[in-house]
């Protein structure tokens, strides 16, 4: 019991940190201002560990390798102290493919996330603070979608698309996980 509610605390802290460096990340890159409350909150979040990364790479370009490389390690971190704790694997390229699905689906999740307080602000709060910026967060999704799916009444149903995609995308990524753990499983033995 304590090991499962140890397990859960890591999985909490290191979900708000690398979340939060994955969506500075992609904040950059929509250039969606930080002068926010969500913006704010992945500062508080993510500053910690993204300025001293920065000070070692010096952001270039369109993308902040420092966020990338901060959710990485926290992901890393995370499947690091589950290994120490289950004691279950002996080969740290476990630890390395599960860092690296964990990422993705965190990547998934945390569009899907974006996708239904959108939504749901967009039918029940349309003019809060937030739902612009989540309005802008969920535009590079939907915009394709909204291209080919018309609206049916005046209901838009790209988010309802988004989402089931997103959900299909995380069933492959979780079967493609579940046979290269068993290919990396066969090898080891």
């Amino acid at each position: 019991m304590l090991q499962q509610i140890l397990e859960f605390l890591l999985e909490v802290a290191s979900g708000l940190v690398a979340g939060a460096c994955l969506l500075r990340l992609y904040m950059q890159l929509l250039r969606v201002p930080f002068g926010n409350a969500v913006g704010q909150l992945v500062f508080a979040l993510s500053d910690w560990l993204i300025l001293p990364l920065r000070r070692a790479i010096r952001p270039g370009g369109k993308l902040d390798a420092s966020c990338l490389l901060g959710a990485v390690l926290v992901q890393l971190a995370y499947y690091l102290l589950l290994w120490l704790l289950g004691g279950a694997a002996d080969n740290f390229a476990l630890v390395l493919l599960l860092a690296v699905f964990g990422l993705l689906r965190m990547v998934l999740t945390g569009f899907i996330g974006i996708l239904l307080i959108h939504a749901i602000l967009s039918w029940v709060q349309p003019h809060a603070p937030v739902a612009a910026i989540l309005a802008r967060l969920s535009e590079p999704l939907l915009r394709p979608l909204r291209r080919v799916i018309p609206l049916v009444g005046s209901v838009d149903l790209s988010p309802l698309v988004a989402l089931i995609a997103l959900q299909v995308l995380l069933i492959v990524l979780a079967n493609v996980q579940f046979n290269l753990l068993g290919m990396l499983g066969m090898l080891v033995r």
